[in-house]
């Protein structure tokens, strides 16, 4: 016999395969971005920040006034610095509550005039220059990376000016001012373009995100296809073959032995009752109906084998065959076991149960053999399923089991699959003349195939 061996696959599951699609079924894929915590925690900080700023501008202006009115008493121009530092004072003080619901062109144009204001306050009273400071922040935050810039620069020349009025040439005085603005727009513009950056790469992790969601759900929808069209070949398929045989028998005796043909008829109800029930297992947690009657494996191994030769003797009948098969029709399929039997997690069972399906309804359909055996078999570390029958066999090509059967099904592409997601073993003997035999072997290990769900 010329023997092909499939090699062990992994026991790890391909996305969707044995489990519901990541977003389809209930598996959390990954988070698309929005709006959440951290946007708003920045906002509330930068509010925070505007408060600050501008409370520190009103206290500059307040000690610049209070140092004017103690320095100039009676001065003519007290009024009018008065009632100018108070528009001031309100206007920058109302400017983080309406901020957020104005335009940045007319911040811009509002901006401008306020600076005129101030400039006109600092030529009147030189102490005012320091409040300077916060409208620096203000410019680097409202005007553009240069025009911010630029301002700043005429703000700390103004500095330098209105202190040399008030205490004369310092050198101190005159280097100081620039410095702290210089260092205070690197600092911002800096952080500024840190900020941009970083904005720019989480909106490209998170578009990377979503198109890893996107293929993620992608694979799981074609594993689901993939594995649906394995269970509808080994179940709906090979009950719909079977039935159609017992139809056609019992219309070939409708005439001349009708308790026969009403016997087929009876069968291929039978039959169709259990496909109906197979389909609403598909709608709900797709067990095998064998197994899920509760009579574990052997059972449901038994019971296929006895629909397969009934199958099998309906169609002989209608051509002339014996009961225990022909070549034209079906086999005659019987079952065995071998070993002490242990119980089998839902894994393994519902994996070799449809294995014998898809491997018996191949000899129906490729083998002209008149009969057919399935042999379960406990050894010390794995449960060893045989379906071996006598037909016309044929020479496995080189490759993956798959390919020892002309390609107009994938009934071994199916078992091969099967038995890669559970760590197990795919066998094919077969020779021209001397039958074919199909070994599935999986371990028995605990914590591999029980660990895992089962696909159906």
């Amino acid at each position: 016999m010329d023997v092909h061996h499939l090699s062990r696959g992994s026991a790890k599951t391909p996305p969707g395969g044995c489990g519901p699609a990541p977003g389809a079924s209930g598996v959390p894929g990954p988070r698309t971005a929005g709006p959440g915590p951290g946007t708003a925690d920045t906002a509330a900080s930068g509010r925070r920040l505007e408060v600050v700023i501008s409370a520190s501008f009103v206290l500059l202006l307040i000690a610049a006034m209070a140092r004017f009115l103690t320095r100039h008493p009676g001065a003519p121009t007290t009024w009018w610095v008065i009632a100018l530092t108070t528009a001031l004072a309100v206007a920058y003080a109302a400017r983080p509550a309406a901020g957020g619901n104005v335009p940045v062109r007319w911040q811009r144009v509002w901006f401008g005039a306020f600076i005129a204001g101030w400039v006109a306050l600092v030529l009147q009273a030189p102490s005012f220059a320091w409040s300077a400071v916060a409208l620096l922040y203000t410019a680097l935050q409202l005007l553009p990376e240069r025009a911010a810039l630029a301002l700043s620069a005429v703000l700390a020349v103004l500095v330098v000016v209105a202190q040399v009025r008030i205490d004369g040439p310092d050198p101190l005085l005159i280097v100081v001012p620039p410095v702290v603005a210089g260092l205070a727009a690197t600092v911002f513009v800096h952080m500024r373009r840190q900020s941009v950056r970083q904005r720019t790469l989480i909106e490209d992790l998170v578009r990377t995100r979503r198109g890893l969601a996107s293929s993620e759900r992608r694979a799981g929808v074609l594993a689901e296809r993939e594995r649906l069209s394995r269970e509808i070949h080994d179940t709906l398929a090979q009950a719909l073959s079977s039935q159609r045989m017992l139809l056609q028998a019992a219309e070939r005796l409708w005439d001349e032995d009708p308790a026969a043909a009403r016997g087929h008829m009876a069968t291929a109800s039978d039959i169709a009752e259990r496909n109906l029930v197979e389909a609403r297992r598909f709608v709900h947690d797709l067990a095998p109906a064998d197994l899920a009657a509760g009579g574990g494996l052997p059972d449901a191994l038994r019971a296929l084998a006895r629909r397969e030769t009934a199958a099998g003797a309906a169609a002989g009948e209608t051509t002339g065959g014996t009961t225990g098969g022909s070549p034209a029709t079906g086999p005659a399929v019987t079952f065995r076991t071998d070993g002490e039997p242990v119980p089998l997690p839902p894994a393994v069972a519902a994996a070799l149960l449809r294995v014998a399906q898809g491997a018996v309804a191949n000899v129906r359909e490729h083998a002209r053999a008149t009969d057919a055996v399935l042999t379960l078999s406990y050894l010390d570390e794995d449960v060893v399923l045989d379906i071996a029958d006598n037909g016309r066999g044929f020479t496995p090509p080189h490759g993956t089991a798959s390919a020892a059967l002309p390609r107009r099904g994938h009934g071994l592409r199916a078992m091969e699959a099967r038995m890669r997601q559970l760590d197990g073993t795919l066998t094919v003997e077969s020779h021209p003349g001397e039958g074919t035999v199909v070994s599935a072997a999986v371990p028995l290990r605990p914590n591999a195939p029980a660990a895992g769900r089962d696909e159906e």
